[in-house]
């Protein structure tokens, strides 16, 4: 089973004595032991086995058995949100006294992370410059233990280096923190660059349908056994029911990313051939400024376009009130296409020069685009620049 789309169909775990061919459902909190000798072994770990579903459960374990085949990883943690995951894998790990090396791009709630709850326990962080990539190695200090990343970043679609990055990390002996959620393991697998960690927010494309709330932690065997002792003791579990989910969505991740990124390809294109707009960012754009890079470390450019349309805050508004078929909510990775505007929702927490630094402008717009018919995308978006002018 070498390909990815067997892989992702094929993997699951063993049927019962009932021979089902699709996964039950696991609605149990805890596991029965087969005598007292049994339950004092699986409590020691020195046996394999579900005792409780925080620790673990069969539809937990089948959903990071598939994340780890599509990543290339060890092993992993499923997670009850993708916040969940970015900060477990990185409060399990990190000391007070630590520093954090991050690129300035990074969801809002990661952000938050850095600049008002790590500080309280004595975790420091540095930003430094996506598109300066020289001024990182100065930036590392004795204290720093990690890298934490994301690429495509959010919402302004600027790329990373990974294999660069992956080099930086061996040579200073720092653990590289991947956020992957943009890409999807389809698209993109960090692992194979050097990455240690790989953090997803299942919510998005994995799921796909807008349906349930999730996370991963992926990464090798030695890393991940603290941070499942992390997590086993304050509890971010992920419900089996969200895992049985998910699982069944990593069956059609394959064909959904391959119809998000040409509907996404087709968007970008319209955009960028429209006269309103000032700048559209999509990787697989040969105007993308990481283009090459983009096709070097990418499968396919994703399902994400951001745009600035002329006129600021005052059009973008305009525009979003005149949308019809997008969704307007704060979601992503949706079979429905959605549109938000990050500067006053997702990242409206950051001051305004630190939006400027990463690219938020006041008029910039993203689009997560959704597996509807492209042409009926491209008519509501066309039609909504119209009504905004």
């Amino acid at each position: 089973m070498s390909h990815f789309e067997t892989r992702a169909v094929r993997t699951q775990a063993q049927p019962s004595d009932f021979r089902e061919h699709s996964v039950p459902l696991y609605l149990t909190s805890s596991f029965t032991f087969e005598d007292a000798e049994q339950a004092r072994a699986l409590f020691a770990d020195e046996l394999p086995g579900n005792i409780y579903t925080r620790y673990s459960n069969p539809n937990t374990s089948e959903l990071i058995e598939k994340l780890c085949q599509m990543e290339g990883t060890e092993d992993g943690i499923a997670t009850a949100s993708g916040m969940a995951a970015m900060f477990t894998s990185m409060a399990a790990l990190l000391r007070s006294g630590d520093h954090v090396l991050a690129c300035r791009s990074v969801f809002g709630s990661t952000h938050q992370i850095f600049t008002q709850i790590f500080p309280r326990w004595g975790i420091g962080h540095t930003y430094v410059d996506i598109h300066a990539p020289e001024t990182w190695e100065a930036a590392i200090q004795p204290n720093t233990r990690m890298i934490f990343v994301e690429t495509p970043s959010n919402p302004a679609l600027d790329l990373i280096d990974l294999t660069w990055l992956g080099q930086l990390a061996a040579r200073h002996g720092l653990i590289l923190n991947v956020d992957n959620c943009f890409a999807t393991p389809y698209l993109q697998n960090p692992a194979r660059y050097g990455a240690h960690l790989i953090t997803h927010s299942a919510t998005k494309f994995i799921d796909g349908q807008g349906r349930a709330i999730g996370g991963a932690i992926l990464g090798s065997r030695e890393l991940i056994k603290d941070i499942r002792y992390f997590a086993r003791h304050t509890g971010p579990a992920m419900s089996p029911f969200n895992a049985w989910l998910l699982s069944k969505s990593l069956e059609t991740l394959a064909v959904r990313m391959e119809r998000h990124c040409s509907n996404a390809l087709q968007l970008a294109q319209f955009i960028e051939a429209s006269p309103e707009s000032f700048w559209v960012k999509y990787p697989f754009l040969p105007s993308h400024p990481q283009h090459a890079l983009a096709k070097q470390q990418m499968r396919l450019g994703g399902g994400l376009v951001s745009f600035e349309l002329q006129g600021g805050l005052a059009r973008a508004s305009r525009f979003l009130n005149a949308i019809k078929l997008l969704s307007l909510t704060p979601n992503l990775g949706d079979s429905r296409s959605i549109v938000i505007h990050p500067a006053t929702t997702t990242h409206s927490k950051l001051k305004e020069e630190e939006r400027a630094a990463v690219g938020i402008t006041p008029g910039l717009v993203r689009i997560s685009v959704g597996l509807e018919h492209p042409d009926d995308i491209v008519a509501d978006v066309a039609q909504a620049i119209e009504a905004s002018r």
